[in-house]
């Protein structure tokens, strides 16, 4: 079995590769290629990867290469985890959003929009170069904005399902305060991502007990401080939202902390700089405890599940993707991409029945919807007015006096990565 990590000179990569190696039963890699431009970055990472599969005894061999299509040639599976214009970019996305009394994020509001333009093309362009070299293969998208990218890929007809860590880590950590495996742990996990509710918790699979109230009488302190938000808040809504409603709940209150603190794009930079300098010692065989800080957790175990399950029929039955709505959320069309749980086999992702949702989550999702078919509108033929447009859907900012700055600022400050611009 061949994979290939687009994007593999980045920091998560270490994380990716321990859970290779740990897991190498569940999926079971001959040839792992690293592909990535940054030549640099790309030989500390991958000579890490080296001693850690080395270590752990996996027999399977580590190529590194900038040459795209001889790193993807005879892959059966192609992970893209892409930051075009690195932490810089990043760095602008959480910053001029501000200047409009607007969140700055990487996946959110107009700092999500601007990340989505600079990608989608890329994106696609990775992804017809894979069909041409093996169209056979399955593409695993970790990039961000992962429902938007996810979308433009099926819709180009790629063979792709989106990836996120947002659900195994809430697996993880209620399992963890239950006292089960997280394998007892299976989610009611809806919405789109980074817009994502855990509405049921139940034990053993989808039948069985749900436990999320249960959770909230005697954890919600715990799960509340998590999120960030007032245990009240929790409590009120009954479900457990993803730490990205907090954009959405307390908006306000964010874009005050956020105008008086440090980027995290400038902290991720800061912990990039000690990581690759980490990754360059040649006794260094394990990924060090500072790469926790720098987000993905569980990433890896994550990915192994589902290319396990895209490639062999193997890994869980059922996992929570990115994919096609095909009537799962009644009020969205068809070719929505949702965030829920799936059925994951080799023939692709299914769906599983969602409940009828409360119309206080329905609103938000088809709101947001609206908005990601904008932004895909925008990412894939650009101009000024459909970003506009996009901007001005959105239910973070959704006045035409902020659309019609945080355009021009958009513009500016992505010009070198916007074609049409």
């Amino acid at each position: 079995m061949k994979l290939a990590v687009v994007g593999g000179g980045s920091t998560y990569t270490p994380e990716l590769i321990d859970g290779f190696a740990r897991l190498r039963d569940t999926l079971p890699i001959e040839e792992l290629v690293l592909v990535d431009p940054a030549a640099d970055r790309l030989e500390l990472v991958g000579g890490l990867a080296r001693r850690i599969f080395a270590k752990q005894g996996h027999p399977g061999r580590i190529v590194t290469t900038a040459d795209l299509d001889a790193g993807v040639e005879g892959a059966d599976a192609v992970l893209l985890q892409l930051r075009v214009g690195g932490q810089a970019a990043r760095a602008q996305d959480e910053t001029w959003p501000l200047e409009c009394g607007c969140v700055g994020q990487e996946t959110t509001g107009a700092g999500g929009l601007a990340k989505a333009l600079r990608t989608v093309p890329v994106a696609l362009d990775i992804a017809e170069r894979v069909r041409r070299t093996n169209p056979h293969a399955w593409i695993i998208d970790f990039t961000n904005p992962v429902g938007i990218v996810t979308r433009a890929l099926l819709q180009a007809g790629h063979k792709a399902v989106g990836l996120c860590n947002v659900a195994i880590g809430f697996q993880r950590k209620f399992a963890k305060l239950l006292d089960v495996t997280p394998g007892d742990i299976h989610l009611e996990h809806v919405g789109l991502n980074h817009l994502t509710w855990e509405t049921a918790v139940r034990l053993g699979g989808p039948e069985g007990e749900n436990v999320l109230p249960r959770l909230l009488a005697e954890h919600g302190d715990a799960i509340a401080a998590d999120l960030r938000l007032p245990r009240h808040v929790v409590d009120r809504l009954g479900v457990v939202p993803s730490y990205y409603l907090r954009y959405f709940y307390a908006h306000d209150e964010v874009v005050r902390e956020l105008r008086t603190k440090p980027s995290r794009a400038s902290e991720v930079a800061a912990m990039e700089r000690e990581l690759l300098r980490m990754y360059g010692d040649p006794a260094l065989d394990e990924k060090p405890e500072l790469l926790a800080k720098r987000g993905g957790a569980f990433y890896s175990e994550a990915a192994v599940d589902l290319a396990a399950a895209l490639l062999a029929g193997g890994g869980s039955p059922y996992q929570v993707v990115n994919t096609y709505n095909r009537g799962t959320l009644p009020f969205l069309p068809d070719d929505a991409v949702i965030e829920v749980q799936a059925a994951v086999g080799t023939k692709g992702a299914t769906p599983l029945a969602v409940p009828e949702l409360d119309p206080l989550y329905t609103g938000l999702i088809a709101h947001v919807t609206a908005y990601e078919d904008l932004a895909l509108e925008a990412a894939l033929r650009g101009g000024r007015d459909r970003v506009y447009r996009a901007l001005l859907a959105h239910p973070l900012i959704g006045q035409f006096e902020y659309a019609e700055q945080l355009t021009d600022q958009l513009i500016a400050h992505n010009r070198e990565h916007l074609a049409w611009a």
